[in-house]
């Protein structure tokens, strides 16, 4: 079977084409032929060290990638009569598991962490969806604004800030989203009710329209304490790469771990419906052969992408 992962840590020359063994489902997985595989900045962490310490136990190769989209193929035994053979799916593997991530032609996944595809969707498109929207799923959760509230989105053009902007809407909410000059139309297709330019400043910008704060924000733009100001006294901040405050005026930091809900299948199954029927928009920046997995990675860590990386399995 081909894979594509590193033997050892290091830049994006460090991935390489591999050939293991064909993996078999055990008891409550399914094993999926991946045609899709997306790219994410997890997947970047992952060659360059930066999860070792999430697998103090596992030798390489290391296999990145959590979002796949493909056609299951074998069944363990356990897994119920959800899922068949045959059936069009996507998946988030986890590739801190025996299993590893989906950059492969087969990957073995959590039969809870498999739910259809989107109908009338490309497998391209599909594997783009799940780890970003659940990420923006748990965040906006985490915030627990209800209806009628407002919530502010930073990074609102990337992968996670626009599914937060849409998921959001959704759920009825007023957003404020950032936007350089040249997204602006993308933010506002996303449903934004008020944009704001991004930058060091947007904190100040958006307590221009909320003077006493927004009571919930989800910082897609990793700005950390710097968009503090813009929330609302007892406040809560949504964080995706792990920081936790300090914050004042009672103010939370909340990192979110979209692995929190990698099983949640009732979610998942949610999300997919939701790009099926137009909710979410599933943004593919540009599609590659698996063996060009080294300049995706290129391509990601120079920043400036409007949609995801997608390795093509098929």
């Amino acid at each position: 079977m081909k894979a594509i992962g590193v033997s050892t840590f290091g830049g994006p020359e460090a991935l390489q084409v591999l050939d293991l063994p064909e993996p078999q489902a055990g008891p409550g997985e399914v094993r999926i032929r991946v045609h899709a595989a997306a790219v994410s900045p997890t997947d970047v962490l992952l060659r360059t060290g930066g999860h070792a310490v999430r697998m103090p136990d596992s030798k390489p190769p290391f296999v990145p990638g959590m979002d796949a989209a493909g056609v299951i193929d074998q069944l363990g035994p356990g897994t119920g009569d959800r899922l068949v053979i045959g059936q069009r799916v996507i998946a988030m593997p986890l590739f801190t598991s025996p299993n590893g991530g989906a950059y492969a032609e087969q990957v073995v996944v959590a039969a809870a962490s498999v739910v259809p595809a989107p109908a009338g969707v490309d497998f391209f498109a599909a594997s783009s969806l799940l780890m970003n929207a659940m990420t923006a799923r748990l965040a906006l959760d985490t915030l627990a604004v209800p209806q009628g509230g407002t919530v502010a989105v930073t990074g609102a053009a990337g992968a996670v800030g626009g599914y937060a902007v849409e998921l959001a809407k959704a759920d009825r909410l007023t957003v404020i989203a950032d936007a350089s000059p040249g997204d602006i139309e993308l933010i506002r297709g996303f449903g934004a009710d008020h944009i704001v330019e991004r930058g060091a400043d947007v904190a100040a910008r958006i307590q221009a329209l909320v003077p006493d704060g927004v009571p919930g924000l989800v910082d897609g733009s990793m700005q950390t304490a710097e968009v503090i100001p813009a929330i609302a006294d007892g406040g809560t901040l949504a964080e995706l790469r792990g920081w936790s405050g300090p914050a004042e005026r009672r103010i939370r930091v909340c990192p979110v771990m979209v692995s929190d809900r990698i099983t949640d299948t009732d979610g998942l199954n949610t999300l997919s419906r939701q790009a099926e029927d137009g909710t979410l928009s599933l943004r593919v920046a540009e599609v590659l052969p698996a063996d060009q997995a080294a300049k995706a990675h290129r391509m990601l860590e120079a920043g400036g992408l409007r949609g995801r990386i997608v390795l093509d399995f098929s």
